[in-house]
């Protein structure tokens, strides 16, 4: 399974971003999809997910209301909006997939992208 992360870019507070996360090889259709972010000396941290087939999703307190998180499994994408950036989100972000949805809200995935990185200036 490989992932690769677009959109990512240097902002100001208050703009939107969409990004974006095209998934292939095996029973990618079948996986739960999320973002992940790390800021600059930071752990890595949970930001939202999708369960396989869309009825589900899970946002961090930090993001939610904020930030949307979709996918299209015609096009094996999961893309992440994000709007009203704060420069407190500047981080690079991943996208990875789990067998199971609990799993990423937890910070395990079984495939990582290399991440694409958004800077939010004031």
């Amino acid at each position: 399974v490989q992932l690769v992360e677009s959109g990512g870019g240097l902002v100001q507070a208050g703009d939107s971003l969409r990004l974006s996360c095209v998934v292939s090889g095996r029973g990618i259709n079948t996986n739960a999809r999320g973002w992940f972010r790390q800021a600059p000396n930071k752990e890595r941290e949970f930001v939202a997910s999708i369960a396989w087939n869309g009825d589900r999703t899970m946002y961090s307190d930090s993001v939610e209301g904020r930030f949307t998180i979709s996918r299209d499994d015609a096009k094996n994408t999961v893309d992440l909006q994000m709007t009203n950036l704060k420069t407190e989100d500047t981080a690079t972000y991943y996208c990875a997939t789990d067998l199971f949805f609990e799993s990423l809200q937890k910070g395990m995935a079984s495939h990582w992208g290399q991440g694409t990185q958004v800077v939010v200036s004031s």
